[in-house]
């Protein structure tokens, strides 16, 4: 009984990760028959997930919106408060929940009734995300993220206008491959059909983006570091200094603290190895400072002076009085003047 659970499980899973499978590609991920696979999905179905089934060659499975929600999940107010809350936090461009929210919500609302996404389009169009710190998180809309998420997700074509950064506007049909979330802005990596090129959109000026319905071949990325593809093109140039150190703690450790920037790879001693891009050395000394433990620079060497310079600031700040800074010191000649 615990194996069929955990199977049928999986097989939900699977369903929610892409939008149609063939009936021999779902039974080979789970190792059993068609036969079987046929039962399994009748338990879905039974549970009260809307599993629709195509017969034939082209035929196979696919996950689709429901009458009612699937029970032992969320309620109708759950699901409302859980979809309004992820696209408040897909538009917020805080770090480490923006881009999970996004691939959230290509779950969550495709399978949505349609009475609960009027419910969810209302609340959306009255709610205005907070935002954290003095960045601006580009104002992409969740509703373009969510669009492309899909088609990236299921390998659809997809049509939207676009307004270049000088105000040109037009009309675009692409293959989308990634959405790149790099510093205030998000980003959609996509094969531009009409110009036969790779091609970088800001999301915050995509517009009107549809499914077109067509679906398009894969082909290699342009790069196998994608979110470093990205940053070169959009800041007209390859990064100048690419920063190494060693730090004394795990990798999870540094995660927890630092979700931005690094790229964090533990060390056979318990330490961790973190690396990143950046144009200036004062936005790597900042990094660093927030691993919360000590570490060592493998490269560049001009980092070790930007610490130094970083780390004189500080110890000038701690030393110095609050009381004091930014107030008109008297002289001793003033003293003796009275």
């Amino acid at each position: 009984m615990a194996v069929t659970s955990t199977r049928t499980l999986r097989l939900l899973s699977l369903l929610q990760r892409r939008r149609h499978w063939s009936g021999t590609d779902l039974a080979g991920r789970l190792g059993v028959s068609l036969r079987t696979l046929r039962r399994d999905v009748d338990r879905l179905r039974e549970l009260g997930y809307p599993v629709d089934a195509q017969p034939g060659v082209a035929g196979g499975y696919t996950l689709a919106p429901g009458v009612a929600l699937p029970p032992l999940v969320l309620d109708d107010d759950e699901a409302v408060a859980l979809a309004v809350g992820l696209s408040a936090a897909a538009s917020t461009g805080v770090a480490g929940v923006a881009e999970p929210s996004v691939r959230a919500l290509a779950k969550v609302v495709p399978v949505m009734p349609r009475r609960l996404r009027r419910r969810v389009e209302a609340l959306r169009a009255v709610t205005v995300p907070g935002t954290w710190g003095a960045g601006s998180p580009g104002g992409a809309s969740a509703d373009v993220l969510t669009v492309v998420a899909l088609a990236c997700r299921d390998g659809e074509r997809v049509r939207f206008a676009y307004t270049a950064a000088e105000g040109t506007r037009s009309d675009r049909t692409v293959d989308p491959y990634r959405l790149v979330p790099l510093g205030s802005h998000w980003y959609v990596v996509a094969w531009d059909v009409d110009r036969g090129d790779w091609r970088v959109f800001r999301a915050d000026r995509v517009g009107d983006p549809a499914a077109t319905g067509r679906p398009f071949a894969p082909r290699p990325l342009p790069a196998e570091d994608v979110a470093a593809w990205v940053r070169e093109r959009v800041s007209g140039g390859p990064e100048r200094w690419r920063v190494e150190a060693v730090v004394d703690a795990p990798a999870a450790d540094v995660r927890r603290r630092v979700t931005w920037w690094l790229s964090v790879e533990d060390e056979p001693d318990g330490r961790c190895r973190v690396r990143l891009d950046v144009d200036d050395l004062l936005w790597a000394a900042t990094a660093l400072g927030l691993v919360g433990a000590d570490f060592t620079v493998v490269s560049p060497p001009e980092l070790t002076a930007t610490l130094d310079e970083v780390a004189g600031r500080f110890t000038a700040a701690a030393r110095e009085p609050a009381g004091r800074r930014g107030e008109d010191r008297r002289s001793p000649e003033d003293d003796a003047r009275g």
